[in-house]
């Protein structure tokens, strides 16, 4: 295809259609769709399986691109959760009348054509096409090469369901994924009113770069837990281990462990245990490597400035042992990707200190990062978690696919 035009030219005017469902079709439509996907699963998890077979077992974006049937029921149930939320769109924000007479109204409205880019996650196909079908918009999907067969079946499922409700299919399109496309789709301002990219720092990086249709980030995350010297270490230690090894290859999975020096000889005896199991390689700095070398740690590495700041969607997570809450803080402030952090604390001082200060979407106490999720925080299911602060920040979801509109009624008023 040499042009992605006539295709977004569809999208456009599909616009027409979603705006004339009935919010009760819209419910019904993703029930069906739930239903869909659950009846073909075989089928979607024979195409997951062509692009499994493409990928390195030692990826760990493998883990992004599964899809099987305990995956695949749940991203009908959450499908079905979104069917029961309400249409942000249509909602009545504002009403008065002026002395003049004009009767003046702010409503939320859908924002229209949604364009995503994204790598891995056929999971995101059918949470995209989900969210915009219920808020009314029109998804353009460019996914990786990675997941290719797994999004051809899955958008070919959501076209059918759409057709079966007489809604446009082309309010749900899977772009191609030649590279060379890319760069048109960025420039699309007639026909793309946002565009969303979910991946890598470099995909984010290179989008925001080069689009000129608006771009709300959905950001990699750097993410950190703070052990501070009041904690309950055996605590800290299974958070610390949850938040690493219960799916290392997804953006809350925690990065960076840093941990008071007056706790580091306990919690890292604790956490050397429980990490081993799991084989989980620490870039460990000067005081956190002899520590560890003394345990006789079998995957331990000395950190270099660069395993700081680094996302490393694997079994890898980078320790740093620090003096006291400023310094963990100042580290927080030099590293984060303003995503999610977490203190492990029992000082309720300097718990509230670091939920102020701390600047993220989601900010934590004694818990996991692993809970910054859209579908875990009741919003349904999410686009990606923002971690700039315009628009949308933290779970990109339902709530969030909307603008605004004023609405003016008036019987010949003139100014």
């Amino acid at each position: 295809m040499e042009s992605i035009q006539p295709l977004l030219e569809q999208a456009q005017a599909a616009t027409r259609s979603l705006k004339s469902l009935p919010d009760h079709q819209k419910q019904q439509l993703l029930r069906q769709l739930a239903d869909t996907i659950e009846t073909h699963t075989d089928a979607i998890v024979a195409e997951n399986k062509k692009d499994l077979d493409k990928m390195s077992d030692e990826d760990p974006k493998k883990d992004r691109l599964l899809l099987n049937t305990s995956r695949i029921s749940q991203l009908a149930a959450s499908l079905r959760d979104i069917a029961g939320l309400q249409d942000p769109a249509n909602q009545l924000l504002l009403e008065r009348t002026l002395a003049n007479g004009l009767k003046v109204e702010k409503r939320t409205v859908p924002l229209g054509v949604v364009g995503v880019i994204y790598e891995s996650r056929p999971n995101v196909t059918l949470d995209v096409a989900a969210l915009c079908i219920r808020s009314g918009n029109v998804a353009v999907l460019r996914g990786g090469t990675d997941a290719f067969h797994t999004n051809i079946i899955l958008v070919e499922l959501i076209q059918k369901v759409l057709k079966a409700f007489n809604a446009d299919a082309n309010a749900v399109q899977l772009l191609p994924v030649d590279r060379a496309l890319i760069g048109e789709m960025l420039t699309a301002v007639k026909y793309i009113d946002i565009i969303i990219p979910r991946g890598s720092q470099q995909l984010i990086d290179y989008v925001r770069a080069h689009s000129k249709v608006p771009v709300i980030e959905t950001g990699a995350g750097v993410c950190h837990t703070y052990v501070e010297k009041t904690a309950d270490l055996e605590k800290a230690s299974a958070i610390i281990t949850n938040a690493k090894v219960s799916r290392p290859s997804v953006c809350n999975a925690l990065d960076t462990v840093l941990v008071d020096e007056q706790v580091a000889p306990e919690l890292l005896r604790l956490l050397a245990n429980a990490l081993q199991d799991y084989d989980v390689e620490i870039f460990a700095d000067e005081l956190s490597y002899n520590l560890l070398q003394a345990l006789e740690y079998p995957y331990l590495i000395k950190a270099t400035p660069s395993d700081f700041g680094r996302e490393f969607l694997d079994f890898k997570c980078s320790v740093k042992v620090v003096n006291g809450a400023d310094e963990a803080l100042q580290h927080i402030q030099a590293y984060s990707s303003k995503h999610s952090e977490a203190i492990i604390s029992q000082d309720s001082a300097i718990s509230e200190r670091f939920l102020q200060e701390v600047d993220a979407a989601a900010v934590y106490v004694n818990a996991s990062t692993r809970f910054t999720d859209g579908g875990v925080f009741g919003l349904g299911a999410e686009i990606g978690i923002s971690t700039q602060k315009l628009h949308a920040r933290g779970p990109f979801a339902l709530e969030k696919l909307v603008t605004e509109k004023w609405i003016v009624r008036g019987d010949g008023q003139v100014r």
